[in-house]
């Protein structure tokens, strides 16, 4: 009697081993894959990375980058304005604000911004372009204690920086993500509500396939080949979708276009290549 008391008592307990086991492991699969989800394209990271020699060369392979500086201030400027921001120094109509520049590359517009009083942190998941960042930085004492560049991705920063920043920047970043939803997800969370997002990016089209591929990186040799992937390219109208479910509204969407004979850039109603969209967090999301 002793025996077949025990036996079903140990096939119990050995079955509910057995099965918290079987949880253990999904529920460690989950958490796997979760944790490989992640916003970068390693090789985009390693082909802008070997521009980092060159990052401020203004005649350079990315001189288009580089006169794209005037319209993305003024376009962060106006923004951030047209939301309220009243700038107290004329001269430094952005003090007082917290940036996040994200995907900053070198700094070629995080120190323009720090320039006329924000104070930026800019990240990007280069080593090599966040090291000449701020080697680059140093060379101004201006702005000493107005920059601070992070080697990270925005899935990580966020995790310590919900509800930080003024404002956002991804300016020519979004058509180089692998999970575009993931990252302006991460965007907005380090947005203050009330805070702004801007965006430049190109659109998904046959002109911008054209113009923004074939024309600038192979036959006027603008960008180093293989800057862009068409693929990844996303249409404004999916960029305002997904920042409705980031709880961001969008303001105002605004073409670019590129004049490579002067190289200037200058604000055009068509966004069908180049274009650039500000959203603002709606004040009742955390």
């Amino acid at each position: 009697m002793k025996v077949l008391k025990l036996l079903p008592s140990r096939r119990i307990f050995t079955g509910s081993i057995f099965r918290n086991r079987i949880d253990e492991h999904n529920d460690h699969l989950a958490k796997s894959t979760t944790a490989k989800k992640t916003t970068i394209d390693l090789a985009t990271i390693e082909h802008h990375s070997k521009l980092s020699s060159k990052w401020w060369n203004i005649n350079g392979e990315i001189r288009a980058l580089h006169s794209l500086n005037p319209l993305r201030v003024q376009f962060v400027r106006d923004g951030l304005a047209n939301t309220g921001v009243k700038a107290e120094t004329p001269c430094l109509p952005l003090e007082g604000i917290n940036i996040l520049d994200v995907g900053c590359g070198g700094g070629l517009l995080a120190e323009p911004l720090a320039r006329i009083g924000a104070t930026v942190t800019g990240i990007d998941a280069s080593s090599e372009l966040i090291k000449i960042a701020k080697q680059h930085a140093m060379l101004d004492s201006s702005l000493d204690g107005k920059l601070n560049y992070v080697e990270t991705v925005i899935e990580d920063f966020v995790l310590d920086n919900k509800q930080k920043y003024n404002a956002v920047i991804a300016s020519e970043v979004l058509e180089h993500v692998n999970d575009k939803e993931l990252f302006l997800k991460c965007c907005g969370e380090t947005l203050k509500p009330g805070g702004s997002i801007f965006i430049t990016t190109l659109n998904k089209t046959f002109p911008s396939w054209f113009g923004g591929i074939i024309a600038a990186e192979h036959v006027l040799k603008l960008l180093p080949t293989g800057t862009h992937d068409w693929n990844k390219f996303i249409t404004p109208v999916e960029i305002q979708r997904l920042l409705e479910t980031c709880g961001c509204k969008t303001k105002l969407i605004h073409g670019m276009f590129y004049n490579p004979l002067k190289n200037e850039w200058f604000w055009t109603a068509s966004t069908a290549i180049n274009y650039a969209v500000h959203a603002v967090k709606r004040k009742d999301q955390q």
